[in-house]
């Protein structure tokens, strides 16, 4: 979207990932006005996000006045810059605090609403809880939902039932248990992190366990990668062009790429496609054996591999709704919105609670701690 104008309302959500930085502007009202992301590669130092938070004053002006809110959620904690997820909760909030002021407040599940100060002892409530906070907005307006947000690394499952988040667990080691978080995205996972072995030219091959090339690969050449969020390296640093994916596609089995027809590699991205979206659905249905209420229930689609949400409704017969339009956003940026879900999830979130029953929340969890 082009950069909106000035709102002495302005209400900014953030959800600082590991790769990418996303960003909401909400006005008083609870609209969204503008969405817009840019790639941080946060494991290779915090001066990538300084420089990001520059891109966003650049885009809004607006974000750095006293007048802006910012509410905040993060992944961005695991990378391995810091030794542990604590020192990570520790030092993107430091980031943030410096450059964003008092009006910064951090999502933190059950725990309400931390300022800043009191991140340091409730890191455990604010890191990776970027997916509940899109799941508890969803759960405002929908009874019984799955929802599915599939980005450029990872994919959740999140179930809904009676208007409530029922995740078995919260964290992201506890996720990976119950099958609520999948190591799978749409951009940047090594496809031998996919499957291990893989059908081309009538036989079943081993996969090289190397990173020759990534799932943007597959789905540059199936032609569902949309190149806006396309925005990181390839594999071998090389070109981000069909041609280029083919070559990496090949090494994946030992081949070069003139080995077969462009329409043979067309039919091997395929076949890796239907193995990421076998696993993504596997998961899913472990989800929903722990929730016999959600049997039929409809699946409501996030992050830039949505696509292949649709593609898990259709295989399911689900209905299928895209957090875009479920969050009533202008047709200008509801693919934005559903891209950077989180971001708009924890600026509605914040727009909803009055800002003296945040305070109050936050008094109340510095007395807990205390």
């Amino acid at each position: 979207m082009s950069p909106a104008r000035s709102n002495p309302a302005a209400r900014f959500g953030w959800d600082v990932g590991g790769a990418h930085v996303k960003v909401s502007l909400v006005d008083g009202g609870g609209t969204v006005l503008d969405v817009a992301q840019w790639p941080c590669p946060l494991w290779q130092g915090l001066d990538h996000l300084h420089r990001t938070i520059d891109l966003v004053f650049e885009r809004w002006p607006q974000a750095r006045t006293d007048a802006a809110q910012h509410a905040v959620t993060m992944t961005g904690e695991m990378v391995d810059l810091f030794a542990d997820r604590a020192e990570g909760v520790r030092a993107i909030v430091a980031a943030l605090a410096q450059r964003l002021g008092s009006s910064l407040h951090f999502y933190a599940g059950a725990a309400g609403w931390l300022a800043a100060a009191d991140c340091a002892a409730g890191w455990r409530h604010v890191a990776s809880a970027n997916w509940l906070a899109t799941a508890s907005w969803v759960a405002t307006g929908m009874a019984n939902a799955l929802l599915i947000d599939i980005g450029s690394t990872t994919t959740d499952i999140i179930p809904i039932v009676d208007g409530r988040v029922v995740a078995r667990a919260a964290t992201d080691a506890g996720r990976l248990a119950t099958g609520e978080l999948v190591y799978h995205g749409v951009v940047r996972t090594p496809l031998c992190g996919v499957a291990h072995r893989v059908e081309f030219g009538g036989a079943t091959l081993n996969v090289m366990n190397e990173w020759f090339a990534t799932t943007a690969d597959v789905y540059r050449l199936t032609g569902e990668l949309d190149p806006l969020h396309d925005v990181q390296p390839s594999a071998d640093q090389g070109p981000k062009t069909q041609a280029a994916s083919r070559v990496r596609l090949a090494r994946m089995i030992g081949r070069d790429a003139q080995d077969a027809s462009e329409l043979e590699w067309l039919h091997l991205a395929r076949r890796w496609r239907a193995l990421q979206l076998r696993e993504i659905g596997a998961n899913l249905m472990r989800v929903v054996a722990a929730h016999p209420a959600l049997a039929t229930a409809p699946l409501v689609s996030a992050g830039c591999g949505r696509f292949l949400v649709a593609a898990l409704a259709r295989d399911e017969a689900r209905g299928y709704i895209d957090f875009g339009a479920l969050a009533g956003v202008p047709e200008a940026c509801a693919a934005w919105a559903a891209t950077c879900a989180p971001s708009v999830a924890v600026a509605l979130l914040a727009a909803r609670e009055q800002p003296e029953a945040r305070r109050q929340r936050t008094r109340g969890f510095a007395a807990r701690v205390a």
